[in-house]
């Protein structure tokens, strides 16, 4: 017969023998969820991948070394800090500014328009083409208590989106790419353009291989006649679920009859910008991150010392700055992204657009080319 106290550990053994496989069997379930999408494992695309210049050791790598983060924080002590330290200053104590614009309405005047959607998500018509950025309309994470949206941003919805020419993906992260969203849409959008790797979800998730505009930094396409939309570097990072940089991450930038527009995406400051100003002098508009910043991880979003130094690199006629003024993902105000804007006017002399929620932009008041 055993000793007590061994048939006490055994079976306290066994109890946490048995929560460690049924925590490890949920955390498999939830991260087998579509959602979450798929990573390319094989075929063309993941041949494709590992000829890219920007893949290394089985992860795609930004332009210059890039510290994911740089104090002695890890990544998830970062994570837990922001979760459960005070949350002084980071949401709004009042409702923000919001515009309910018909977009369905609004596409009847062909002019070139811009409607932010908050955070990252925008819509561009151009030359009377119709374009979806980042659309995040439902969930900014991966479960719905986490990213949730300031008080009343959350006013559009995938059904006021008329039917997309383009959607355009900037990388993977939640923040930026919805599932929810793109299901909703899906038999409305007639191309995605993506980063590298990306159209693996699209793929999983139902989507016409031939509908799929996959591409490389420095690598272009004709989406229509006088359309051509060329990758480009950012710095950054990208995943979905608990491995990283198995996509790439971009900016991007479209010609079009009417005018060339970059889009930043998300990213830290880099000699990139200056190389895209000179390869493609004359950018009408460039929509930047602002927003989401912090020291411990200054490399992978773009710190208010170099907004301005960014719009300058670019030589853009015009500019309007993205990801803030919808979620906290970072410990800064809620506002503050907004305060560097006006900064920004002050001491750098920059033609800034700055728009509420929902808020028509037109855009041909700027010379046509």
């Amino acid at each position: 017969m055993k000793n007590p106290a061994v048939k006490f550990w055994c079976m306290i053994v066994g109890i946490v023998i048995g929560i460690i496989i049924v925590l490890g069997g949920a955390l498999t379930v939830f991260l087998n969820q579509p959602r979450f999408g798929r990573l390319p494992r094989s075929g063309e695309r993941l041949e494709r991948i590992k000829c890219s210049p920007h893949y290394q050791n089985g992860k795609f790598r930004n332009l210059h070394p890039t510290a994911l983060m740089t104090s002695n924080k890890s990544k998830l002590w970062g994570i837990l800090t922001f979760l459960f330290a005070g949350r002084d200053g980071l949401l709004p104590d009042i409702q923000i500014p919001v515009i309910k614009t018909d977009l369905k309405v609004l596409i009847q005047d062909s002019s070139d328009i811009m409607v932010w959607f908050g955070h990252s998500s925008y819509f561009l018509q151009l030359s009377g083409k119709h374009i979806l950025v980042d659309p995040v309309f439902c969930m900014a994470a991966p479960v719905s208590f986490v990213n949730k949206p300031f008080k009343g941003t959350d006013i559009y919805k995938p059904e006021d989106v008329p039917d997309i020419d383009y959607l355009i993906i900037t990388h993977d992260h939640w923040d930026h790419l919805d599932y929810e969203t793109i299901k909703q849409l899906k038999n409305r959008i007639r191309k995605v353009v993506c980063p590298l790797g990306v159209g693996e979800h699209f793929e999983y998730w139902g989507f016409d291989r031939e509908k799929l505009v996959e591409l490389d930094w420095q690598e272009e396409s004709v989406l229509d006649n006088g359309f051509v939309i060329h990758c480009l570097p950012a710095r950054h990072f990208s995943g979905r679920g608990l491995t990283s940089n198995r996509t790439l991450w971009a900016s991007f930038l479209i010609e079009t009859p009417s005018r060339k527009v970059f889009m930043g995406g998300d990213g830290g400051y880099d000699t990139h910008f200056a190389e895209v100003g000179k390869q493609y002098p004359g950018i009408d508009l460039a929509v930047l991150e602002n927003g989401q910043y912090n020291e411990d991880w200054k490399y992978i979003h773009t710190m208010p010392v170099y907004l301005g130094q960014i719009a300058k690199d670019l030589k853009a006629e015009q500019i309007v700055t993205v990801h803030h003024s919808k979620y906290a993902l970072a410990r800064h105000r809620w506002d503050e992204p907004l305060k560097n804007e006006i900064n920004m006017v002050k001491e750098d002399s920059l033609n800034l657009i700055v728009p509420v929620i929902g808020q028509v932009v037109r855009l041909d008041h700027v010379e046509e080319k």
